[in-house]
């Protein structure tokens, strides 16, 4: 759980101070220093409602654990995560090219009509998105624990990691793409992502929602149980102790939905994942192909004509 929550919390908070950093750095280059303040103000009032979100969606939960129902939340929360997770790598990798220009266009916009409640307002919401989702995931990777995950050492890493290399970012001594470092936390993500959905099959199974071809496609207890009382029950029934510890496996399952018996269905859910994943980064990159050769044969057919201009 804390290695998922430094992840997380790591990515979504390195993306609010990237774009806080970038409306602040512009605010400065443009000789306007003193409206940072709204800046910080919105993002800190973000914080204080990412805070209230989370309390919120705890009494939630709570409230679904007393009718019995809790279950049910949990899997939908799973679900929603795996695909959220998913579309955030997406989004990010479509936008973090033209972040910066877009992010300084509309703080110019402000600057030019006077608003500065909407550049309290902007940088508010774009904190909040931030937030919200952590929220939304930790509620995921806990079974509902909101708290444990805000208050354990992986949330707390992955905020101040997120700071140092912001800071480093802006003072200009990390020399590491934003594009190539925010493929590789992607990369993470996703698995972190096809790691809930497997999990939420396998709980909709368990609770006999759904049934199963082959319950067991394999069964690896015997290298890597997925949890230290499969390991007890294994040298009990066996005489024989596993190759890897039980605390490796639950390690493992938390972070990347490992099974040590999965069934069919798992099996097909996590091997379709990232077929699909490969098949939209193969969509994407052709879309960006496409775009790059237009865009050349349209400087190529504007060539002659400025020529003959000359």
């Amino acid at each position: 759980m804390e290695v998922q929550a430094l992840l997380i919390t790591f990515r979504e908070a390195l993306e609010a101070l990237l774009i806080v950093g970038i409306i602040t750095s512009y605010l400065k280059r443009v000789n306007h220093p003193q409206y940072t303040k709204y800046v910080w103000l919105g993002a800190g009032l973000a914080v204080l409602a990412s805070v209230g979100v989370a309390l919120l969606f705890q009494v939630v939960l709570t409230g679904f654990a007393a009718m019995g129902s809790e279950m049910y939340l949990k899997i939908s929360i799973m679900f929603i995560s795996a695909a959220l997770l998913t579309h955030m790598v997406f989004w990010m990798a479509e936008h973090s090219r033209d972040m910066k220009k877009n992010m300084e266009g509309k703080i110019e916009h402000y600057i030019s009509t006077g608003n500065m409640i909407g550049m309290v307002i902007h940088s508010f919401l774009v904190v909040l998105r931030e937030g919200v989702e952590t929220v939304f995931f930790f509620a995921a990777i806990t079974g509902g624990n909101i708290g444990a995950a805000m208050q354990g050492w992986g949330a707390i890493t992955g905020i101040v990691l997120a700071a140092v290399v912001s800071y480093l970012f802006f003072k200009g001594t990390m020399r590491v793409p934003l594009k190539t470092f925010f493929k590789v936390t992607g990369a993470f993500i996703i698995l972190i992502a096809a790691g809930l959905l497997v999990q939420g099959i396998s709980m909709l199974q368990d609770l006999n929602i759904i049934g199963s071809v082959m319950p067991h496609v394999y069964d690896i207890t015997w290298f890597l149980p997925e949890h230290p009382i499969d390991y007890e029950h294994y040298l009990r029934d066996h005489g024989v102790a596993p190759v890897l510890s039980g605390d490796i496996g639950i390690f493992l399952k938390a972070l990347f939905g490992y099974s040590s018996m999965p069934s069919l269905e798992e099996v097909i859910a996590y091997v379709g994942y990232f077929v699909v994943i490969y098949l939209l980064i193969n969509a994407r990159h052709s879309k960006e192909v496409e775009k790059a050769e237009k865009k050349a044969a349209n400087v190529q057919v504007l060539e002659p004509k400025t020529k003959n201009v000359i």
